[in-house]
Protein backbone atom coordinates (compact mmCIF):
# COMPACT_ATOMS: atom_id res chain seq x y z
CA UNK A 1 0.00 0.00 0.00
CA UNK A 2 1.29 3.47 -0.92
CA UNK A 3 1.35 6.19 1.72
CA UNK A 4 -0.52 9.20 0.32
CA UNK A 5 -0.49 11.30 3.47
CA UNK A 6 0.75 14.89 3.07
CA UNK A 7 4.33 15.70 3.91
CA UNK A 8 4.75 18.12 6.80
CA UNK A 9 6.65 21.32 6.12
CA UNK A 10 9.08 22.34 8.86
CA UNK A 11 9.18 25.84 10.32
CA UNK A 12 5.49 26.61 9.71
CA UNK A 13 3.00 27.07 12.56
CA UNK A 14 0.33 24.38 12.91
CA UNK A 15 -2.21 24.49 10.13
CA UNK A 16 -0.60 27.25 8.07
CA UNK A 17 1.58 24.96 5.97
CA UNK A 18 -1.29 22.55 5.39
CA UNK A 19 -3.56 25.42 4.37
CA UNK A 20 -1.05 26.98 1.96
CA UNK A 21 -0.17 23.70 0.29
CA UNK A 22 -3.77 22.51 -0.02
CA UNK A 23 -4.96 25.74 -1.64
CA UNK A 24 -2.00 25.85 -4.04
CA UNK A 25 -3.23 22.49 -5.32
CA UNK A 26 -6.85 23.60 -5.47
CA UNK A 27 -7.37 24.94 -8.98
CA UNK A 28 -9.64 27.96 -9.08
CA UNK A 29 -11.20 30.08 -11.78
CA UNK A 30 -9.83 33.59 -12.24
CA UNK A 31 -11.88 36.79 -12.11
CA UNK A 32 -11.14 40.47 -11.87
CA UNK A 33 -13.16 42.66 -9.53
CA UNK A 34 -13.34 46.36 -10.36
CA UNK A 35 -14.85 49.34 -8.57
CA UNK A 36 -14.46 53.08 -8.17
CA UNK A 37 -12.98 55.06 -5.31
CA UNK A 38 -15.20 57.78 -3.79
CA UNK A 39 -13.27 60.20 -6.06
CA UNK A 40 -14.19 58.16 -9.15
CA UNK A 41 -10.79 56.56 -9.76
CA UNK A 42 -10.93 52.97 -11.09
CA UNK A 43 -9.51 50.20 -8.91
CA UNK A 44 -9.37 46.46 -9.45
CA UNK A 45 -7.75 43.22 -8.45
CA UNK A 46 -7.47 39.61 -9.52
CA UNK A 47 -9.32 37.06 -7.41
CA UNK A 48 -9.82 33.32 -7.31
CA UNK A 49 -12.45 33.33 -4.57
CA UNK A 50 -15.59 34.02 -6.62
CA UNK A 51 -18.48 31.76 -5.63
CA UNK A 52 -22.14 31.55 -6.48
CA UNK A 53 -24.24 32.00 -3.34
CA UNK A 54 -27.79 31.87 -4.75
CA UNK A 55 -29.61 32.01 -8.07
CA UNK A 56 -32.71 33.77 -6.71
CA UNK A 57 -31.88 36.48 -5.93
CA UNK A 58 -28.62 36.24 -7.91
CA UNK A 59 -25.91 36.50 -5.26
CA UNK A 60 -22.16 36.00 -5.59
CA UNK A 61 -19.35 36.27 -3.06
CA UNK A 62 -15.67 37.02 -3.23
CA UNK A 63 -13.00 37.40 -0.57
CA UNK A 64 -10.22 39.92 -0.21
CA UNK A 65 -7.60 41.06 2.23
CA UNK A 66 -8.45 44.30 4.02
CA UNK A 67 -4.84 45.40 3.49
CA UNK A 68 -5.25 45.18 -0.30
CA UNK A 69 -4.88 48.44 -2.22
CA UNK A 70 -8.48 48.08 -3.51
CA UNK A 71 -10.00 47.53 -0.04
CA UNK A 72 -10.74 51.21 0.75
CA UNK A 73 -12.76 51.45 -2.47
CA UNK A 74 -14.60 48.15 -1.89
CA UNK A 75 -15.30 49.17 1.71
CA UNK A 76 -16.87 52.46 0.60
CA UNK A 77 -18.63 51.73 -2.67
CA UNK A 78 -22.08 50.48 -3.53
CA UNK A 79 -21.32 48.83 -6.89
CA UNK A 80 -18.69 46.43 -8.25
CA UNK A 81 -18.05 44.69 -11.55
CA UNK A 82 -17.03 41.02 -11.69
CA UNK A 83 -15.30 39.84 -14.84
CA UNK A 84 -14.52 36.22 -15.71
CA UNK A 85 -11.21 35.66 -17.40
CA UNK A 86 -10.23 33.29 -20.19
CA UNK A 87 -6.85 32.27 -21.55
CA UNK A 88 -6.89 35.21 -24.00
CA UNK A 89 -7.18 37.66 -21.09
CA UNK A 90 -4.44 36.15 -18.94
CA UNK A 91 -2.39 39.31 -19.49
CA UNK A 92 -5.19 41.32 -17.88
CA UNK A 93 -5.36 38.98 -14.88
CA UNK A 94 -1.61 39.43 -14.47
CA UNK A 95 -1.88 43.22 -14.88
CA UNK A 96 -4.63 43.40 -12.23
CA UNK A 97 -2.45 41.49 -9.78
CA UNK A 98 0.53 43.75 -10.43
CA UNK A 99 1.36 47.36 -9.55
CA UNK A 100 -1.93 49.00 -8.53
CA UNK A 101 -0.85 52.35 -10.00
CA UNK A 102 -0.57 50.80 -13.49
CA UNK A 103 -3.67 48.59 -13.57
CA UNK A 104 -5.77 51.04 -15.58
CA UNK A 105 -3.07 52.65 -17.73
CA UNK A 106 -3.98 51.97 -21.35
CA UNK A 107 -7.05 51.22 -23.43
CA UNK A 108 -7.77 47.68 -22.17
CA UNK A 109 -10.96 48.79 -20.40
CA UNK A 110 -14.03 50.95 -20.89
CA UNK A 111 -16.63 52.63 -18.69
CA UNK A 112 -19.60 50.36 -18.04
CA UNK A 113 -22.78 50.55 -15.96
CA UNK A 114 -22.56 52.80 -12.88
CA UNK A 115 -19.30 54.16 -14.31
CA UNK A 116 -17.53 50.89 -13.40
CA UNK A 117 -14.44 49.84 -15.31
CA UNK A 118 -15.08 46.81 -17.55
CA UNK A 119 -12.10 45.00 -19.06
CA UNK A 120 -12.12 44.32 -22.80
CA UNK A 121 -12.14 40.73 -24.04
CA UNK A 122 -13.45 39.04 -20.87
CA UNK A 123 -15.63 35.94 -21.20
CA UNK A 124 -18.39 37.60 -19.17
CA UNK A 125 -19.00 40.53 -16.88
CA UNK A 126 -21.58 41.25 -14.23
CA UNK A 127 -22.29 44.34 -12.19
CA UNK A 128 -24.01 44.36 -8.88
CA UNK A 129 -24.52 46.12 -5.63
CA UNK A 130 -22.85 45.07 -2.40
CA UNK A 131 -25.37 43.74 0.11
CA UNK A 132 -22.96 42.58 2.81
CA UNK A 133 -19.36 43.00 3.91
CA UNK A 134 -18.29 40.48 6.52
CA UNK A 135 -14.97 41.32 8.12
CA UNK A 136 -13.12 38.20 9.28
CA UNK A 137 -9.65 38.61 10.83
CA UNK A 138 -7.69 40.76 8.33
CA UNK A 139 -9.97 39.79 5.44
CA UNK A 140 -13.49 40.32 4.18
CA UNK A 141 -16.21 38.32 2.47
CA UNK A 142 -18.16 40.52 0.08
CA UNK A 143 -21.70 39.54 -0.96
CA UNK A 144 -22.94 41.07 -4.21
CA UNK A 145 -26.44 40.97 -5.70
CA UNK A 146 -26.01 40.83 -9.47
CA UNK A 147 -28.00 43.47 -11.37
CA UNK A 148 -26.89 42.98 -14.97
CA UNK A 149 -24.17 41.56 -17.18
CA UNK A 150 -23.16 40.26 -20.58
CA UNK A 151 -21.28 37.42 -22.21
CA UNK A 152 -18.08 37.97 -24.15
CA UNK A 153 -16.54 35.67 -26.72
CA UNK A 154 -16.06 32.04 -25.63
CA UNK A 155 -12.54 31.14 -24.52
CA UNK A 156 -10.75 28.36 -22.68
CA UNK A 157 -11.04 28.72 -18.91
CA UNK A 158 -8.22 30.43 -17.07
CA UNK A 159 -7.27 28.64 -13.88
CA UNK A 160 -4.89 29.51 -11.09
CA UNK A 161 -3.05 26.45 -9.76
CA UNK A 162 0.31 25.95 -8.06
CA UNK A 163 0.97 29.72 -8.26
CA UNK A 164 0.55 29.92 -12.03
CA UNK A 165 -2.15 30.71 -14.57
CA UNK A 166 -3.03 27.91 -16.98
CA UNK A 167 -5.80 26.36 -19.05
CA UNK A 168 -7.39 23.05 -18.05
CA UNK A 169 -5.17 20.21 -19.20
CA UNK A 170 -1.90 22.18 -19.17
CA UNK A 171 0.94 20.53 -17.27
CA UNK A 172 1.99 22.25 -14.06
Amino acid sequence: MTDTSPTAVPDEPDGIAAFKHAFRRHAAGVVVITALTPEGKPVGFTATSLASLAAVPPLATFNMARVASAWPAIANTEFVAIQTMGVRTRHLAERMSGDHDLRFDGDHWYVGPHGLPILKGVTSWMTGHIVERLEVANNAVIVVQIDEGALGEPDDALLYHERTYLRPGDAV
